[in-house]
């Protein structure tokens, strides 16, 4: 090598020295940015003092309480069902529990919390009538799974306000308490809890599982809304009419983050941190993804694009879509109610 390639080497490396040392900001950010391309396998940082950022949830405990009887509900077929009531940040939430009749297995009955999705918080029901979730909940406690419906904060006779679940870690964290509730509930295995969520409730789940993942084993989301902040930057529920004043609060909360930290974006590191799908990597338990393919509600996309991340982190997930179904994939529902059992038979028995 000629002293003048010498000399030329030496000038470059001590110019990068210099852009690393004195622009340590631009280094980083191209680090960042070449990170994000994988943004699956990051864990951010930035914002993690907002409490809906996920670093910021996995900080806080969730005891949950002792599960109290408040009702006895006329039984269902072969279980007994009861109006519960649970402790979530001192508030009292209200909860359908379902308990399986007979002998329980050694070790406890495997359980399976359920999340409902969206309903106008004043006209939801504990004990569901026709339309919310009567003909889903049964299917499971028919076949010998406790089935425990926390209601949220806000909603129905539930303390609190409703605080929705996209801008505020309000409802996971009423979850993370149900979960908590539930496990230490007698004659229930605490090793073998899976999750169902619909819609709403799906977002829920997908949060319970990069907040605790350890915690469940199984998971099963029906037309879920687990697109990313990005995905749902320009989603609108045409079917979502919430009351003036939860309009104005969820508007308030949304403008608000927008104006601190921007529109939201794959490369935003506050976004990041409060997005459950940068935190896939996390995940340990399989999932199922049901979608109704002409769901005029929550885009199927949603659901597409979590199951081809799922996939690119090597995670167990499965996705069934069913042709020219809705969000509540009515015409093919005993088909898919088949297949969520199934998978819970597999993975809970």
């Amino acid at each position: 090598m000629s002293t003048f390639t010498k000399s030329i080497l030496v000038i470059i490396l001590i110019a990068v020295i210099s852009i690393v040392f004195l622009y340590p900001d631009l280094y980083k950010k191209q680090i960042s940015n070449h990170t994000n391309i994988n943004n699956s396998s990051i864990t951010p940082s930035v914002g993690i003092s907002n409490p809906l950022a996920i670093q910021s949830m996995r900080s806080q405990s969730y005891p949950g309480s002792k599960i109290t009887i408040e009702q006895t509900l006329p039984p269902g077929n072969n279980y007994n069902q009861y109006l519960t009531s649970y402790q979530s940040q001192g508030l009292k939430i209200y909860a359908l529990l379902a308990v399986p009749q007979g002998i329980p297995p050694k070790g406890g009955w495997p359980v399976i919390i359920f999340n409902h999705g969206y309903i106008p918080p004043s006209q939801y029901q504990t004990n569901p009538s026709e339309g919310q979730y009567a003909s889903y909940f049964p299917v499971f406690a028919q076949n010998g799974y406790v089935v425990f419906k926390p209601d949220y904060r806000g909603n129905g006779n539930s303390q609190g306000k409703p605080e929705g679940a996209y801008y505020s870690p309000a409802y996971t964290v009423d979850d993370l308490n149900a979960i908590a509730s539930i496990k230490n509930y007698p004659n229930v295995n605490p090793n073998k809890l899976g999750v169902w969520g619909h819609s709403m409730g799906g977002n829920i789940t997908l949060r319970d599982l990069v907040v605790e993942p350890d915690a469940i084993k199984a998971a099963v989301i029906w037309g879920g809304v687990v697109g990313s902040y990005e995905d749902m930057l320009h989603w609108h529920d045409p079917y979502y009419h919430p009351s003036p004043n939860e309009q104005q609060s969820h508007n308030q909360t949304h403008q608000n983050l927008q104006m601190k930290y921007g529109t939201p974006s794959a490369t935003s590191p506050f976004w990041q941190a409060i997005d459950p799908t940068f935190f896939l990597s996390d995940i340990t338990a399989p999932i199922q993804l049901d979608v109704g393919s002409s769901d005029e509600e929550v885009p199927p996309s949603f659901s597409q694009n979590l199951y081809n991340k799922l996939k690119a982190q090597g995670k167990t997930v499965e996705i069934y879509y069913y042709l020219g179904d809705n969000h509540n994939i009515s015409n093919n529902f005993s088909l898919a109610m088949q297949r969520s059992l199934d998978f819970f038979n597999k993975y809970l028995k």
